[in-house]
């Protein structure tokens, strides 16, 4: 997967937030979007995932580099599993309930169980109770299960690591090095833990409107 930025703006009122931002994200890298709080990093995640429309300039994502063939907003959605404060998981549903509803949409890795994913995050005492019992830290570790261990070929994260424990840090890199090697990853953060498995580094500060 390729996904391309040309002359990406996007402004609220008549305030520009970035502007100009030409950008390529390529499979089997790792791409840290930096900056100070306000300016943009999750913005831009937001319109990359969809969640959010540009006011200028276009994006494309192909599926292969060098592909002419663009993929529609539907196998678009498919294609990217996305981790972030701001999305909120369905309280009254228990954790095994989540991801067996998420897998509906998006299947998980490999040959992988929503019983397995909850393993690999640790919360396998806690797979039948209701999320809304839940410490701010285990909602955490779930919505990166449900994002790092979807079977998709773009992963977006924004402050990652908010309400980890060190030990949950560490777990955040387990699974990005276990699964994210062959993926596009994309990482908004001001935070040196969250992005410091990135080799490439964007900073959105640049592109200022």
């Amino acid at each position: 997967m390729t996904i391309s930025l040309e002359n990406i703006g996007k402004r609220y009122n008549y305030e520009w937030i970035f502007r100009g931002l030409d950008f390529s994200f390529r499979h089997g890298n790792r791409y840290a979007v930096l900056g100070p709080n306000g300016s943009g990093k999750s913005t831009l995640l937001q319109i990359i995932a969809g969640y959010l429309s540009h006011n200028e300039g276009r994006i494309s994502y192909r599926p292969e580099q060098g592909s002419e063939r663009s993929l529609d907003a539907a196998a678009v959605f498919r294609s990217l599993s996305l981790a972030t404060p701001y999305l909120d998981l369905i309280e009254e549903f228990t954790l095994l309930e989540v991801l067996q509803f998420h897998r509906h949409f998006k299947p998980l890795l490999g040959q992988m169980s929503p019983m397995d994913a909850i393993w690999e995050v640790g919360l396998e005492k806690a797979a039948d109770k209701e999320i809304r019992y839940f410490s701010s830290g285990m909602k955490q570790r779930a919505k990166l299960a449900q994002a790092i261990l979807a079977d998709t070929p773009v992963l977006l994260l924004d402050e990652p690591c908010t309400n980890l424990d060190a030990e949950g840090v560490g777990l955040y890199h387990l699974l990005l090095e276990k699964y994210a090697a062959d993926r596009v990853v994309i990482i908004s953060s001001n935070d040196p833990q969250e992005y410091d498995l990135c080799n490439v580094r964007l900073q959105i500060g640049d592109y200022k409107g």
